[in-house]
């Protein structure tokens, strides 16, 4: 059975789409013949089916993902070489970017050129940026006696498994995957139910760059089965998860069985606070990118405009004539577009929702976001908003295990 399939994407790019499973730098079926279809939310028409994985499938991944982290081409792999390979996945997805781009827009409804130039950016910037610290982990020496000699370790911490959400899947993938591969550790991904495609794409990038066998593992699926299988696997060591708040906390009480490390991104309800002194029409500006970026999905939603009553009815002027002058809906591939669709139906009808409970409580809507993030610097959440940290240095630590050595130089009992 060929588990591939041959598409004529809307802007008329020819793509060859691996469908399968991809475990062992192989794509394979599912065990148990279930399928996700992936639908485009630009007009509801159906892209095509992919494998989805049953907990057995994933029992399958996290076995080729330990086997991996003790085979000597991955253990024995120095930074140095790590950085090189993922030097070479960044060249790879910059060849292929308008391919991947291409699948990011068809599945999930963005712009093309923001898949294009904003999204496949910040893929490349992130695998980079990893790449650079790949060979820069190390312990240190600690000084305590001249009988004893104590140093640590900074050691991966085995298989992740990394559940992706549908907003930004190659980016939120890339967020995840370069501290992971910089780190040393091997990874089983999940990524969204709604946008399957584009990082199975990727998954043939990662084998066409040299990676060995099992390092990366992409395993398709429905949260409730798939999901689940890989946060309560017994030898999955941590989970990085970015979605809703109510689902991190479910993963959290799934995990707490093992005693998984666990990364938890799960947003928040961020205000943007205008003064009456700012600067009306930058305020107005950002408030647009803020309410308006990624068709409002994004996770960092700044949910809330807060102006100063002495300011708002010119800072409303400034903000109406911005969204007039500046938002074009329509097809996601068309070049003038600057909003897509939202990813889906479900997603559409939940905002609707919010607006029209919104305007019964005679409020003003707006779904909104702040887009400063940069991949040198750390970016997470506190309290319902997450734990831990992603991005920059910090991002590394949760990959991360510290082992202290004592070696005993002549201390005596």
């Amino acid at each position: 059975m060929a588990l591939q399939v041959q598409l004529k994407a809307p802007n008329g790019r020819d793509i060859t789409l691996p469908t399968g499973l991809f475990i062992n730098n192989e794509f394979v079926a599912s065990s148990s013949g279930t399928k996700i279809t992936s639908v485009s939310p630009a007009d509801g028409s159906e892209i095509c089916s992919v494998e989805a994985a049953s907990a057995q499938d994933v029992d399958t991944a996290v076995k080729a993902a330990r086997a991996a982290f003790e085979h000597p081409s991955w253990a024995d792999c120095a930074g140095r070489e790590r950085s090189v390979l993922m030097h070479k996945l960044a060249d790879l997805v910059e060849q292929h970017a308008p391919t991947l781009a291409t699948l990011e827009t068809w599945d999930n409804g963005k712009p093309y050129s923001v898949s294009l130039n904003e999204d496949l950016q910040e893929v490349l910037y992130t695998l980079r940026y990893y790449a650079g610290w790949a060979d820069k982990i190390h312990g240190q020496t600690i000084p305590t006696t001249r009988a004893k000699f104590a140093y640590t370790l900074r050691q991966p911490v085995g298989v992740c498994a990394q559940i992706i959400p549908w907003n930004y899947p190659l980016a939120m993938a890339a967020w995840k995957l370069g501290p992971a591969l910089a780190t040393g550790n091997c990874v089983v991904l999940k990524p969204a139910e709604q946008t399957p495609l584009s990082i199975l794409y990727f998954a043939t990038l990662v084998k066409e760059a040299g990676f060995p066998p099992g390092v990366l593992n992409v395993v398709n699926g429905f949260g409730r089965e798939t999901g689940t299988a890989l946060v309560t696997h017994p030898n999955v060591n941590k989970v990085a998860f970015t979605g809703s708040t109510a689902t991190g906390r479910e993963i959290m009480k799934m995990a707490s069985g093992t005693l998984k490390n666990i990364t938890l991104e799960t947003g928040g309800k961020s205000p943007l606070v205008i003064f009456d002194d700012a600067d009306l029409e930058q305020a107005a500006k950002w408030a647009y990118i803020g309410i308006l970026s990624n068709q409002g999905q994004v996770c960092t939603a700044t949910s809330r405009l807060i102006v100063h009553e002495s300011v708002l009815p010119k800072f409303l002027e400034f903000f109406k004539t911005e969204i007039k002058n500046t938002a074009v809906t329509g097809d996601p591939f068309a070049e003038t577009t600057t909003h897509g669709p939202q990813v889906s139906q479900v997603q559409y009808d939940k905002i609707l929702a919010f607006i029209d409970g919104a305007k019964k409580e005679g409020g003003k809507v707006g779904m909104s976001s702040v887009t400063d993030r940069a991949p040198a610097v750390p970016f997470g959440g506190v309290k319902q908003s997450g734990i831990g940290r992603e991005l920059g240095e910090a991002g590394l630590h949760s990959y991360l295990e510290t082992k202290a050595v004592h070696v005993n130089l002549g201390a005596k009992l």
